[in-house]
């Protein structure tokens, strides 16, 4: 019996991984016996789901960790850690029930004070928590199994913010990690999810190893998007960090790869005439690019100036520099994205056409733009936003603007992002980035609508 490589990742992870390009599987049969998965992902560099809300940390937590409800393909709330939950006539008091079979990957058992100190270390960051906590009298175990969120007043929605993948996403982790403040790193990467970290094989800024969790206790339920049981059907998946887009093709070409996220658009055309190669969209709904500005700096700290880069922004001419076949992309003019509930054209009149330099230049002017220097993170490693981040470069210089490249890889961008100083002092102005677009439909938990100041999870 043989089984497909690109099988063996519709299996493996699919319900684990959302992405915002066409991803590429390699189509050749392998023994059922050596099921490893090698798969080219953004560099990890940061394991805490808590501390950042960037793409590959939440990637791996996905695997490691798990949650106490998940969504499902049509993105409502279902039960994933918890076994029953229940609510109380005034709608204030929430209990919930873990279900059997839950353990750490240390061989300890999962209990309800891992979930309330997880519950609490999460909504020092996290808008959702944040909205709970606001309303929370109480949060606490009632047996090992057991705990309880009790209200000051209902919170309709309180299952949907426990269930939100809008990162920083609510993993549970073991009490003694938890206990650590939001703002220091976890990196026990000890979980009780599908996936156990391999330690002893990291190699840090090469690669990572994960095996799968023979003691892991999959739902009865079918798999439904991140909700339902989660069935591993491969041994091992080596997750290789980076390396330069040419390099991975030709290694997924010879079958040194199994799996690679976010080819260039330049590569479309040859990997769907390769028969061996099999180009897929796994997320739907697809991802929103945004450029993000430092609103605590100049000159982002003026709102014209903010407006002035809606006008620049040409939406058709960066998607042509970022994935020009219109089957992998569109525009997105809706502060909620393309595809929720909420998606809408209200107030969108006035910066939706773009590509007026002209008027963009005015509003910096307005703004009392003096020439400062706006530097744009450039994540080297990522192609589509490094091309962004070239293109509005020279747009910005066009009108006068002294704006300069800072390329590094991902984890670089990581790090200098956090950085709430001027640009003098290792700081930044813009960088771009993307998010799950139906992250943008719930304005509670998405990072891109936050506006809650220092307790924001966002940077800028």
């Amino acid at each position: 019996m043989t089984i497909s490589r690109r099988d063996l990742m519709k299996l493996s992870m699919a319900a684990g991984t959302a992405l915002s390009f066409p991803s590429i599987l390699r189509g050749q049969t392998l023994p059922t016996d050596a099921r490893t998965v090698r798969m080219v992902m953004v560099e990890l560099q940061i394991f805490d789901p808590v501390f950042t809300t960037t793409d590959p940390t939440v990637f791996h937590s996905l695997g490691v960790y798990d949650t106490l409800f998940a969504p499902d393909s049509k993105l409502m709330p279902q039960p994933q850690m918890v076994g029953k939950w229940g609510v109380s006539d005034d709608k204030k008091t929430y209990s919930f029930e873990l279900r059997d079979g839950l353990s750490w990957h240390d061989g300890t058992a999962v209990t309800a004070a891992d979930c309330v100190a997880s519950i609490r270390r999460w909504a020092q960051v996290a808008p959702g928590g944040q909205l709970i906590m606001s309303r929370a009298k109480d949060i606490s175990k009632k047996d090992d199994k057991t705990f309880v969120i009790t209200l000051t007043e209902p919170l309709g929605v309180l299952i949907d913010l426990l269930a939100t993948l809008s990162a920083p996403v609510l993993f549970i982790m073991r009490e003694k990690d938890a206990e650590r403040p939001a703002t220091e790193q976890v990196t026990a990467n000890i979980g009780s999810g599908p996936f156990k970290f391999n330690h002893a094989l990291a190699r840090p800024g090469a690669n990572f190893t994960y095996d799968r969790n023979e003691k892991y206790v999959p739902r009865s339920e079918a798999s439904d998007g991140f909700a339902g049981g989660k069935v591993v059907k491969v041994d091992r998946v080596i997750w290789e960090n980076g390396g330069d887009a040419q390099t991975n093709l030709a290694a997924l070409q010879a079958g040194e790869l199994d799996f690679l996220r976010d080819a260039p658009a330049d590569f479309y055309a040859a990997i769907e005439n390769d028969p061996n190669l099999e180009l897929q969209v796994l997320n739907k709904t697809g991802n929103d690019m945004c450029v993000r500005m430092n609103h605590l700096q100049k000159p982002f700290d003026n709102v014209k100036a903010r407006q002035a880069i809606l006008h620049l922004v040409d939406q058709e001419a960066f998607l042509r520099v970022t994935a020009p076949d219109p089957k992998y992309s569109r525009p997105v003019t809706s502060i909620f994205g393309n595809s929720t509930p909420y998606s809408n054209d209200e107030n969108t009149g006035w910066f939706k056409k773009g590509g007026d330099p002209k008027r963009a230049k005015q509003l910096f002017q307005e703004a009392g733009y003096a020439g400062e220097k706006v530097v744009i993170l450039d994540p080297t490693s990522w192609a589509a936003a490094s091309n962004a981040s070239q293109l509005l470069a020279a747009e910005l210089r066009k009108i006068g603007v002294n704006a300069e490249l800072a390329p590094s890889d991902w984890g670089g961008i990581v790090a200098r992002r956090g950085n709430k100083g001027p640009v003098e002092s290792g700081g930044w102005s813009i960088f771009i980035t993307d998010d799950f677009d139906y992250a943008q439909g719930d304005p509670m938990t998405a990072v891109f609508l936050g506006a809650s100041g220092e307790k924001a999870a966002w940077f800028g």
